[in-house]
């Protein structure tokens, strides 16, 4: 009993003593952090507390996977209460506690390797142990990662613990293997299965102009800013927009630097010389540097002596030069320093523009990065695709879709390849009377290839939500009739894709292969319209304003005519298009005819159509829906900021085009076109494919859906039967339109009252009103024409003709009209000599004398009369009496 009692005193003065240590131990090892001197001292501890855990002692192993655990806990944002080392054990208590984890363990390696570590064991009662999820189950583990036992359990054999070891080691293993999967991850994602990264976005003003600094400028329109590859100047130099950047002054300590603003890995670089329309400058060769900083600088370099590497840069100021690194950088800075440059001038200046192949890395603690950028969900194909890619892509969407798609081709290029169409409707390959025909061109130019990708995105779209049941897809392919040309210059496209994105430049793959501009070669009716316009103010006849027909000389031989262009001019006369849209890149605007400015002597003039309200509209209707194109704030491409002006422009007040394809589509046809640059980049990267389609897709479905505004109906005869070629015409609207084959049409018309006539040769005119509303849907405006008595219309034209006649008669005598009179229908030379003279003899019988005849001559008759009078002159009738 004494003995008892001893030892509990002994217990008593010891107890605090002990329980100071531990706590200073804590002290010291929330103040240090967790370290090998600390693992050692605590894991001595637990062995004099728990004489259960034999096994722990702390040996290499243990000491590797404290220093894992460490590591992990370092980089967590964990509580550092919870930083405790495997050693360190707790008395299980009676109580059952939920699980805590700590930092860096996985709830599978802690349930799942336990459970088949001790069915391994022999252990058969583990079934009420099991980890749950979402509150389904407890877990029995304490905040050391022990499990808590019940009184009534059978506790484990030292068999158990002579497994932690082992356990142990399975536990760093699958930490090993996660870390592992991890980096794999990382390097998925940095190094993707292509092997160039993409560009950076200079070009496509991805990159803003605060992230480009310069050492020096000449002036602020060849600031860093401009240093964009194939980016345009003004007409003129020394403007706020010139075509590259130029140093301030010429020596080797001019730099150009760029912030990328994250870690990105820099695989190459692409440099291009000054555009400029009096200048020849570039830079012939540069170096590359790098920082994280932009404070202290690493040269790149690929030799192993460390000698900075020197990339030769441009021998033109046209053609892009990429410069690809050996061995690729990891920086948020890179800056380029000319090191030479073109001085055959005199004055030869530092400049350049370049495009930068870069992949970020991903940044998981820069949570703001990229919250606002636009990401589709669209399962569709975004990539690039030659002649046979894309065919390949119309016969599978083709087969996809063979109810509402029909593919089938207008011509061939010069080069022998087709000119392939696709068709989306509810009956494709026939026209359905009352129903609109859309059409979308894209590839005009080669090298403009967005709009190539474009529609074929939009076909893969409208595919599958057809067959999705989208309603807006629905009512779209049931009530129009869309064509999509992909590519309208497929031998162009070819060229500048064998070049690739940033190495086509400006121009390659523009033009034909027979050297043609086709969005210069169709016929200039413009001009033949002001010129009728202009003689119709002088006297002349009624001038058309409508269905100009193609002059003689465009169908010669010695025409200058693209092949493309015969085929799109076939096809455009075939089908009765109401609406269109032609794709072009370089620039941000939609722009609406007159394309041709109607002073010959300037360059760019406002020149508007009649129906230039119906345009100004449909443009809009294009820019206010894309994502950037209607932005004032959005930065301009080259020169001129559009999106002051709403994102649209009239074409000739922008630069004057002779023979584009929308005057001709506005003057020849019924048919409505808008020519729309997508964007600053002709020829965008893959990885820009998916922005770029969320940029347009609900443009182009806005656009198409246009076709629905305005009015529609048939012109039909009293017996019923359609009459085609008749002529449409709205009040104070110097434009017409002619019905189809099946008696349809459609007019374009912004909401409002209007007058409308509807009028066919052997029928009598009927004129009504029609309204349009500004609900989407086209009004309902048909007529029924009488037939005319034709006695009575040649009654018409001979008064009419008769009248004509005499107040050109009349003019003439008076002076005022020298012109030859032209031949009447119905009347000959002698025929209008006796008349004339039987108006003469009228007057003077009935006392007139300003109506005493005078001698009527053979001049006064038209020359192309080919039956002269029998006398050349006519006597006076006083003076016949005297003459024998």
């Amino acid at each position: 009993m004494y003995g008892r009692f001893a030892f509990c005193l002994l217990l008593l003065f010891c107890t605090p003593a002990l329980q100071d240590e531990v706590r200073t131990e804590d002290t010291s090892r929330e103040i240090f952090g967790t370290g090998d001197l600390g693992e050692e001292r605590f894991g001595q501890q637990g062995r004099e507390t728990e004489d259960a855990d034999v096994s722990d002692v702390p040996d290499e192993e243990s000491e590797i996977e404290s220093e894992v655990e460490r590591t992990h806990n370092e980089e967590s944002d964990g509580d550092v209460e919870k930083k405790v080392t495997a050693g360190r054990r707790a008395k299980p208590q009676k109580k059952k506690k939920l699980h805590r984890v700590r930092p860096g363990q996985k709830k599978a390696v802690q349930g799942g390797e336990d459970v088949r570590l001790e069915e391994e064991m022999g252990r058969t009662n583990h079934s009420d142990r099991e980890i749950g999820t979402d509150g389904e189950g407890v877990d029995e583990r304490d905040e050391y990662g022990h499990v808590e036992e019940d009184e009534n359990e059978e506790r484990p054999k030292k068999k158990v613990k002579q497994g932690g070891k082992k356990e142990k080691k399975k536990k760093a293993n699958k930490k090993d293997e996660k870390e592992d999967d991890e980096l794999e991850e990382i390097e998925r994602i940095v190094e993707p299965q292509s092997q160039e990264c993409p560009t950076m976005g200079l070009e496509s003003n991805r990159v803003e102009d605060y992230q480009m600094h310069a050492s020096s400028l000449m002036r602020y329109g060849l600031g860093a800013h401009r240093a964009r590859l194939n980016i345009q100047a003004g007409i003129i130099d020394d403007d706020m927009y010139d075509g590259a950047w130029c140093a301030g002054t010429s020596d080797h300590a001019q730099w150009i630097e760029v912030d990328a603003r994250r870690l990105t890995r820099f695989t190459g670089v692409v440099t291009q010389g000054r555009n400029s329309p009096s200048r020849h400058d570039w830079v012939t060769s540069y170096k590359v540097l790098f920082s994280n900083n932009s404070h202290s600088w690493i040269p790149y370099s690929e030799d192993a002596n460390g000698e900075d590497k020197v990339f030769d840069g441009n021998f033109d100021e046209d053609t892009p030069v990429m410069a690809l690194f050996y061995k690729p950088v990891v920086a948020r800075y890179v800056r380029l320093n000319p090191r030479s440059w073109n001085e055959e001038e005199n004055d030869g200046l530092v400049c350049l523009r370049m495009e930068l192949y870069g992949c970020p890395l991903p940044d998981p603690n820069n949570y703001y990065y990229g919250r606002n950028e636009a990401t589709t969900s669209d399962q569709l194909d975004f990539r690039h695709h030659d002649f046979r890619e894309m065919r390949q892509l119309m016969k599978e969407v083709n087969e996809q879709c063979p109810n509402i798609t029909r593919v089938y081709k207008i011509g061939r290029s010069s080069e022998g390849r087709k000119l392939y169409a696709f068709e989306i409707t509810d009956n494709p390959g026939q026209h359905e009377p009352g129903e609109p025909e859309v059409r979308l061109v894209a590839g005009l130019h080669g090298n403009e290839v967005l709009g190539r990708e474009l529609v074929l995105l939009l076909v893969q779209f409208l595919c599958l939500e057809y067959k999705a049941g989208n309603p807006r897809v629905l009512a779209l392919v049931n009530n129009t009739r869309l064509h999509i040309l992909p590519s309208a210059n497929p031998d162009g496209y070819e060229d500048a894709y064998a070049a690739g994105s940033e190495m086509a430049g400006w121009s390659l793959g523009r033009w034909t292969k027979e050297g043609v501009d086709l969005n210069h070669n169709f016929p200039d009716l413009t001009s033949i319209l002001w010129e009728s316009q202009s003689n119709k103010e002088r006297g002349s006849r009624r001038s058309p304003n409508h269905h100009l027909p193609i002059p003689d000389w465009y169908n010669s031989e010695e025409a200058k005519v693209a092949v493309e262009t015969r085929a799109l001019i076939s096809w455009m006369q075939r089908i009765p298009f109401v609406l269109s849209a032609n794709l072009h890149g370089g620039d941000l605007v939609a722009s609406y005819p007159f394309d041709l400015a109607r002073s010959a002597w300037r360059g760019f003039e406002y020149t508007a159509t009649p129906d230039d309200h119906v345009f100004r509209w449909l443009a809009f209707a294009y820019a206010s829906t894309h994502r950037n194109m209607a932005d004032g704030g959005q930065r301009p491409c080259h020169g001129n900021d559009f999106g002051k002006e709403g994102g649209i422009i009239n074409g000739a007040s922008w630069h004057t085009v002779a023979g584009s394809m929308g005057d001709f589509s506005y003057l020849h046809t019924n048919c409505f076109e808008v020519t729309v640059e997508l964007g600053c980049d002709k020829y965008p990267h893959e990885v820009e494919l998916p922005q770029e389609w969320e940029n347009n897709r609900e443009a182009l479905l806005v656009f198409i859906e246009q076709a629905q505004r305005g009015i529609k109906g048939f012109v039909e005869s009293a017996d019923g039967g359609p009459i085609a070629g008749a002529t449409i015409s709205v009040e104070e609207l110097d434009h017409d339109i002619t019905t189809g084959e099946d008696g349809d049409y459609w007019r374009l018309l912004n909401p409002g009252e209007y007058r409308v006539t509807a009028r066919a040769q052997g029928h009598t005119s009927i004129t009504r009103s029609c309204d349009v509303d500004y609900e989407m849907g086209a009004s309902e405006c048909s007529f029924v024409l009488a037939r005319s008595d034709p006695r009575r219309l040649r009654a018409m034209l001979r008064r009419l003709h008769r009248q004509r006649a005499l107040a050109r008669f009349r003019a003439r005598r008076r002076g005022q009209d020298r012109t030859p009179l032209r031949p009447l229908e119905g009347l000959g030379a002698r025929p209008l000599l006796r008349y004339y003279r039987w108006r003469a003899y009228r007057g003077h019988r009935r006392g007139h004398p300003r109506t005493r005849p005078r001698p009527i001559t053979q001049s006064l008759l038209p020359r192309s009369h080919t039956t002269p009078p029998k006398t050349n002159t006519a006597v006076p009738l006083q003076q016949s009496s005297s003459i024998s």
